[in-house]
């Protein structure tokens, strides 16, 4: 258990971020490969298999927050510019904090990723399939993208 696997510590953690910014805003990217895998990472600091992504820097877009994000947590660079997919409230996090979803249509891959102080594992799993302790948001998002369902807008 990390510290902010704690419901108070996560909350402080982000109730500062919110003081500092106001409202917060991150991305979160869908690389799915040529078999229909997904990438997803498992994060240090927080517990379950996410979608690649992490918070808008102040002077960065979303769109190099996200292409940023796939470098530094997957090893992923895009092919080709990744489609904005959808802006999505994440009351759990923050009440102002928005989720900004992209979608990677062709990719490569680097290297593997190597686990390092933010990463734990990265890996590809089927879209369809993801590991156990993938979170609810990207079952739900993944699931909203296989079968074209509409998107719920919160997070």
């Amino acid at each position: 258990m990390t510290l902010l696997d704690r419901p108070l510590l996560r909350r402080l953690f982000h109730l500062g971020a919110l003081a500092s910014r106001g409202m917060t805003l991150g991305v979160r990217g869908v690389a799915i490969d040529g078999q229909g895998r997904v990438a997803l990472v498992r994060h240090t600091y927080v517990s379950g298999w996410h979608l690649p992504g992490g918070g808008v820097e102040r002077g960065e877009t979303a769109l190099d927050a996200m292409v940023r994000e796939f470098r530094e947590e997957a090893e992923i660079v895009p092919e080709e510019t990744p489609r904005l997919l959808g802006l999505y409230r994440n009351a759990g996090t923050a009440p102002r904090d928005h989720v900004a979803l992209f979608v990677l249509p062709t990719f490569a891959v680097l290297r593997p990723k190597v686990p390092d102080r933010e990463i734990a594992a990265c890996g590809f799993f089927p879209a369809d399939a993801p590991p156990d302790g993938t979170t609810r948001a990207t079952r739900a998002r993944l699931r909203e993208i296989r079968l074209g369902l509409p998107a719920d807008p919160n997070w």
